[in-house]
């Protein structure tokens, strides 16, 4: 089997970090009980870490490895997407019931990447499971279409150059595939829905 170096790099870094912004978390919190420290300085101090603690997690899932066989819990899912809605411009509804394999969350969790960078004032992102199809559909003000960046995903041999904030445009191709998944894009005035089966 052929390790992608990518996502283990990916893992490494996220899981090389996680504990140390735990315990920065555990040690402003200590110094919350310990002092009467409740100023803006504190309350900034602690707001960054849970947004870093919440981003590190949602990394993870989206750019860690992610073996046929492993599966990741509706609960795990449901914390990480509401520790990352209280500090980002997105709501999430995950409309999944039960646990699933960690590359189809995977695949949903770039894909969520794809739609902040078509909203970037925010909105609303829905996921839905139907047996083995997984339609995802993200609605807001200020859409901000990029046809041929969105035509990447589906059609990766037209060689677009990705930039650094789009690397989960360049990333998902590839996950699809090892996950012999294909998917659908289609934009309808401020919604864009994606699927893939």
């Amino acid at each position: 089997m052929r390790n992608d170096i990518a996502a283990l790099v990916g893992s490494r870094i996220c899981h090389d970090l996680i504990s140390p912004i735990g315990a920065i978390g555990n040690g402003v919190e200590l110094i919350g009980l310990t002092e009467s420290t409740s100023g803006p300085e504190m309350a900034l101090i602690s707001e960054s870490v849970e947004n870093a603690n919440a981003r590190i997690r949602f990394f993870r899932v989206a750019f860690g490895a992610a073996s046929a066989d492993q599966i990741i819990g509706r609960t795990e899912v449901l914390s990480i997407l509401s520790a990352t809605a209280k500090s980002g411009r997105f709501t999430y509804y995950w409309q999944v019931d039960n646990d699933h394999a960690r590359r189809d969350v995977r695949i949903a969790f770039l894909l969520l990447q794809c739609f902040e960078t078509a909203f970037p004032v925010g909105g609303d992102i829905t996921t839905i499971q139907d047996a083995d199809t997984w339609t995802l559909t993200a609605h807001g003000d200020r859409m901000n279409y990029d046809e041929n960046l969105w035509d990447s995903l589906t059609r990766p041999r037209l060689g677009y150059e990705h930039s650094a904030a789009e690397v989960q445009f360049a990333l998902l191709p590839i996950v699809l595939q090892e996950a012999r998944r294909t998917l659908n894009i289609a934009v309808t005035g401020d919604q864009i829905t994606a699927t893939f089966k």
